[in-house]
């Protein structure tokens, strides 16, 4: 019997282009986890710090983003801490990188945002595939007008917003632009494909790397 390869998946996305989708899509055909929001409430099991904190946090830059640029400097990608600065967005950053890199030593799967990509790079991760999955602006709009059932202004407000939020999360962290298309292994217009031929070039990427 053939022993089942292992591959770990990141998937950064544009909110309304379909990439949390897609993965959600490719982890169930695939049968592996697909983890999004589930890293927030396994991270605070394992730190013991409330998840709310994670929440708060989540896919946000912290307060000196400015700073960072300038001085291009990015956080420690060590162990966190259980001192003082223990909920520090620094802090809840570093507790968060810790069950990526656990979850992804231990077996094959997806991950959507929070800067995996980076955090399993810097890991030295073997079998990474970095996906970026982006439309353009009225692909997202309709999107995010279907998916979440909002009103065309609302969905142009949500855009604008979750993208620069998303856009200075990831330059705070890794000291990287976020659109920058040379982080990725495969990025993948969504503008005019749908779901299904999304998870199947994926598939097919993965088979061409021999990891499939």
């Amino acid at each position: 019997m053939e022993e089942k390869k292992h591959f770990v998946i990141t998937i950064g996305r544009q909110y309304g282009s379909g990439g949390r989708l897609v993965g959600k899509k490719l982890a169930e055909e695939l049968g592996v986890h697909f983890y999004d929001e589930e890293i927030l409430k396994m991270t605070s099991e394992e730190s013991a710090i409330g998840e709310k904190y994670f929440r708060l946090a989540d896919e946000k830059a912290g307060n000196n983003l400015l700073y960072r640029i300038v001085s291009d400097r990015k956080p420690e990608l060590g162990e966190p801490s259980t001192g003082d600065n223990l909920t520090s967005p620094d802090n809840l950053f570093r507790f968060q990188a810790s069950v990526i890199r656990r979850l992804a030593a231990a077996e094959s799967c997806i991950f959507a945002g929070r800067c995996a990509d980076y955090v399993l790079e810097e890991a030295g991760l073997d079998c990474l595939v970095r996906i970026f999955v982006y439309a353009d602006f009225p692909t997202r709009v309709q999107r995010a007008m279907e998916v979440d059932r909002i009103d065309e202004k609302e969905a142009v407000r949500r855009i604008k917003r979750i993208d620069k939020e998303r856009k200075d999360y990831y330059r705070y962290y890794t000291g990287k632009d976020w659109m920058d298309m040379n982080n990725y292994d495969l990025p993948i217009n969504a503008s005019r494909i749908s779901f299904d031929e999304m998870a199947l070039l994926i598939k097919d990427y993965l088979k061409l790397k021999k990891l499939l």
